[in-house]
Parts: C-alpha cells; structure tokens; sequence
C-alpha cells in the first residue's frame, strides 16, 4: 500500500511537471509527405539544400523517393506519393489529363550537356546535339545511356531521333541506372553520356570527363510539380502536399532554388509563373 502510494505521488509530480513548463506528454508527430521525384534533384545536391528550408517555412517533412521520372510517374498513379517533382513535361501532363494529378506547375529550369573524354574520340565536341550524337554514332564510341524512363533517358531519346540517328553504334549500352551511377560508368568505360548540368557538377569522380557539347537551345530541361489527386487516392496527404507544391513556386521557393550554387554556379533558375 505504502509502494503504491508513492508510485502514485510520483506520477502526479511528474505531470505536474510537465504542465508546468508547457509540454504535452506526447507530443503529436509532425507530418511528414512523399515526394517522388527525379534522381538529378537528389544527386545535383538540390534537395538537401531545399527541403530543410520547407519544413523550417512550414513545419512539414519530406521524405523523397528519387528515381527516373518514368519510374516516379508510375510510383504516383499508384498512390505511393504525395507530389511529383520531376522533369518529363510530355509524360507530366499526361498524368495530369488522365486524371491521376491536379494541376501541373513549372518550377525551374536548367539545361542538358553530353559528357565524354576529353581526349574526345568521337570529334563530339560542339555546340549542336544532334551533329555531337550523329559522330558518336559514327564512331562507334562508347556511350552509357541510362536506360530507365528518366527524363534524361526521354530527352536522350529525343535526340537521337532529331539527329536521324537508328544505329546508335557499336558502343552504345543502356545501364538502366540513374543519372550518378551513370556517369561513374561512363567514367570507367571512358564513354559518352547526357547528363544534366547540375548532377554533373556535383559529381566527384570525373576521371578525364569534361562537358562536350553545350549551348544548344534543344538542351533546355523543365521540372514540374504536381499534387496527385485525392480523388484517385484518397489516401493523399492533399493539403500539405499542395503547400509543398505552392511554397516552391512562391517568391520565397524560387529564392532558395536560386541560391543553391556549387562553386558560385548557380545550377537552377526558377520560372515559375
């Protein structure tokens, strides 16, 4: 009797405690969404950059899912995400029209450079995509394409089309990798590869790799961002996520996509509307 009831004061103590300093006992946890998005976001350094800067804004967390857009499109028809963040316009808007998206925003910009030796085997260099293709093709170089519904892979695509380019040499491969791992086999292998600007310039193993072809207006590269629609996925977390997909298109957003630079270059220009 005597144990219990000094089991007891002891808890009222603390309580009392507790109350007298303002805390909850249990603290409700912060809410936390997905976002899927594109692996430059993740490896250019970006998101580590910004996100930190969202949820001191706004007290929400963002746990990222990075993959190739495909790949991130996908995970969000699902109902696996909460907001899409990535840089395929032609497939983001299909998401949107056949329902799976509410509305679509540009975000920011950056541009595509095509990696390779430096000793430059394939007479690549330049300042035009398609002729850079066209000799890498002709050679037989060796060039790493990502192979994995990315949006890199989709603008790869789009290139070798426009240069007229169906044999794409002896030296082509698909990795089906994302953009970093990408570029460390290019780097092994001595070979060519498209890469956006800002993952290649926060890449560490360049090896003898240097940017080659550059400056083509084809090379422009747009992220977008969209809330998945409750209305498919009941699920979605549809109020924080439109706060995330609202703060990035904001003027306080597009200021600290600006402010991210690596080696006083800034990587990502904000467009938003």
């Amino acid at each position: 009797m005597i144990r219990t009831t000094q089991r007891l004061r002891r808890q009222f103590l603390a309580l009392a405690a507790v109350a007298a300093f303002g805390v909850q006992p249990m603290a409700q946890a912060a809410e936390t969404i997905t976002m899927a998005s594109t692996t430059s976001t993740e490896a250019s350094g970006l998101l580590g950059f910004m996100l930190p800067e969202f949820k001191k804004d706004t007290g929400i967390g963002v746990k990222v899912v990075a993959v190739g857009t495909g790949q991130a499109i996908d995970m969000a028809r699902r109902g696996d995400a909460d907001v899409l963040f990535v840089h395929d316009q032609k497939q983001e808007e299909k998401f949107v029209a056949d329902g799976f998206g509410l509305a679509r925003k540009d975000v920011m910009y950056n541009d595509f450079v095509l990696i390779g030796p430096k000793a430059d085997p394939a007479k690549a260099k330049g300042s035009n995509i398609n002729n850079g293709l066209a000799a890498v093709a002709k050679s037989n170089a060796a060039f790493i394409s990502r192979g994995d519904k990315s949006g890199t892979h989709a603008a790869e695509l789009r290139y070798w089309a426009a240069a007229g380019v169906s044999d794409k040499g002896k030296g082509y491969a698909e990795c089906g990798c994302g953009m970093g791992a990408a570029l460390n086999t290019a780097s092994a292998k001595s070979a060519y590869v498209l890469s956006d600007r800002a993952t290649w310039a926060n890449f560490k193993n360049r090896g003898e790799q240097s940017i080659l072809v550059e400056g083509d207006k084809a090379l422009f590269n747009q992220y977008g961002v969209i809330v998945v629609n409750p209305a498919k996925h009941p699920h979605v977390k549809k109020d924080s996520a439109q706060k995330f997909a609202d703060w990035v298109v904001s003027k306080r957003g597009q200021s600290v996509i600006a402010s991210y630079k690596i080696g006083g270059e800034q990587l990502f220009f904000g467009n938003a509307k």
